[in-house]
């Protein structure tokens, strides 16, 4: 369930600033300051919806996943441990002064659903694999 509300926030994300190009470019043309001015209000929303300050949703889902992961034995017990770990630095970077910590999410994370990937359609889910 968790997926599918982060899924739908970042779309609901990139759709409000899709549809706010337009009339923020139209505007441009006779108004310059209104439209940065537009801007910044769309960009916060957009920021906002997709998890700009922090990744949450993604960190509580890779998170929950690593948990049950290693609970049941299902995954490679390093990739479950490195899920906690990539999850658990993700939640941490929501809060202020720490947003840094984004990055290290992000690339990591990346390693993370490839491992994963490749654990899954090999179908090798036993703890020594």
């Amino acid at each position: 369930m968790i997926v599918v509300v982060w899924a739908g926030l970042l779309i609901a994300s990139g759709m409000v600033a899709n549809a706010a190009i337009a009339p923020v470019a139209a505007l441009c043309g006779t108004d310059p300051t209104g439209a940065a001015l537009t801007w910044q209000g769309i960009e916060a929303v957009v920021n906002g919806l997709g998890g700009a300050n922090g990744e949450i949703l993604g960190g509580l889902f890779t998170l929950l996943v690593s948990l049950a992961a290693l609970q049941a034995g299902g995954f490679p017990k390093v990739l479950s441990i490195l899920g906690l770990l990539i999850g658990a630095a993700d939640i941490i970077s929501v809060f202020p002064g720490l947003t840094g910590l984004i990055a290290v999410y992000g690339l990591s994370k990346i390693v993370w659903f490839v491992w994963l990937g490749i654990v899954l359609l090999r179908g090798d889910r036993s703890p020594a694999a």
